[in-house]
């Protein structure tokens, strides 16, 4: 089951605390111009962290939804 779906664009990206505390049961979804972004690799390593801990993560190559 679902706990939380986090979702990171150019835009809009959740706190990076709550990236890295998420883990088994959340999905990430990383959007193609979320490398746009001036902190993403921040936001890279914590994916990193949620992954480990058993997160899903979904990077996206254009599709929409």
């Amino acid at each position: 089951m679902t706990r939380a779906l986090h979702v990171i664009e150019s835009a809009n990206a959740p706190a990076l605390g709550d990236i890295r505390a998420a883990g088994d049961g959340d999905v990430i979804y990383i959007r193609p111009d979320a490398t746009n972004r001036r902190d993403f690799p921040k936001y890279w390593e914590a994916v990193g962290s949620a992954f480990v801990r058993g997160a899903q993560v979904v990077v996206t190559r254009g599709e929409e939804g």
